[in-house]
């Protein structure tokens, strides 16, 4: 059926309004298009990227062209990709590395990565590769930052037109109203300087100031708990990938330093938007980087879509029904 007759059908059913809004593009045969995506991520850190990774990998909306290794020991996390990726069945989707750099954070999932041999062949770079994509597509590429913008600042600086050929950069970073010491419950405290900004506050001053269209879950909308019940559940369905995840979590739960045993799925969020913007309404907000990795809402048009209130259920079900439907 062609679009036009879909669409015919659906008004004579009184619908079309509906349908205009909530439809997706639709291939020639009558399928959705898939979204393409390159993800660009610190995977070994935190653990919240590789329950990320798993939704992304699992799910069959994604187009994925390449995932990135960013921040830190980039080297060894692109084994980290390597590994997920071949026991995901995704051995095909490219890795390419981003700019090593300064990191006082630990890698907790250091045994896990080093499991996989280093790469018999030279890695692409992660800057070469996103405008490479970029170019190749353009228009049509989301890029997903679960890092540190260290990678986008490099892109910025050696192409900045280049850059702009993608879609949209749909990211997790900073702090408008809420910050990590905010719960969910009772008066927030206030916003904090958060990670992936402050790691590197001269990129992201770039990547807010590039005009790119920008999507930012910020931590207002990415403190999601995964908690015992749900653990229990994804690490006893006996799955390659959730065994994956199980050995990760438990190699985070003793080695993170801060004494975490509940993951908070932050990088989840922005996953959960490309799927589905319903998931994370945003709010047109003008939002300056200051000297201290702050975010600051200021006067002016907005540089940013920035969801304030997730769906913290609907998120979490995106996560669980997708992994748990492999059984």
């Amino acid at each position: 059926m062609t679009r036009i007759a879909f669409l015919f059908r659906c008004l004579r059913a009184g619908a079309l309004g509906a349908v205009l809004l909530t439809t997706p593009a639709i291939a020639k045969e009558g399928a959705p298009l898939k979204e393409k995506v390159i993800i660009d991520t610190d995977i070994g850190d935190d653990i919240d990227d590789a329950f990320a990774l798993a939704a992304a990998l699992n799910d069959q909306r994604l187009d994925i062209l390449g995932v990135t290794a960013a921040w830190g020991d980039t080297g060894l996390r692109v084994r980290q990709l390597q590994r997920l990726l071949a026991i995901a069945g995704r051995a095909d989707v490219p890795v390419a590395q981003g700019p090593a750099t300064a990191n006082t954070t630990p890698y907790t999932q250091r045994r896990w990565a080093e499991r996989q041999p280093a790469p018999a062949a030279p890695v692409p770079s992660a800057v070469d590769f996103i405008l490479e994509q970029a170019r190749r597509y353009p228009g049509q590429v989301t890029l997903i930052s679960l890092a540190p913008p260290s990678t986008l600042g490099a892109l910025i600086d050696r192409d900045p037109a280049g850059f702009a050929k993608l879609k949209r950069v749909v990211m997790m970073g900073g702090s408008v109203y809420a910050g990590y010491d905010d719960t969910g419950y009772g008066p927030l405290k206030g916003p904090t300087p958060e990670y992936n900004i402050y790691s590197d506050i001269a990129s992201a001053k770039k990547l807010f100031a590039s005009g790119v269209p920008l999507v930012v879950m910020p931590l207002d909308s990415t403190r999601l708990k995964l908690d015992e019940v749900k653990r229990d559940l994804l690490f006893a369905a006996g799955t390659p990938m959730t065994d994956a995840l199980a050995l990760m979590y438990h190699q985070w739960r003793h080695l993170n330093g801060w004494g975490q045993i509940t993951p908070t799925l932050f990088d989840l969020v922005p996953v959960a938007y490309v799927l589905d913007p319903r998931l994370c309404p945003t709010t047109p907000l003008r939002l300056v980087v200051g000297d201290k990795g702050e975010t600051t809402p200021a006067p002016g048009p907005a540089n940013a879509q920035v969801c304030l209130k997730e769906d913290k259920e609907g998120i979490l079900d995106l996560l669980m029904n997708g992994l748990l439907a492999r059984q």
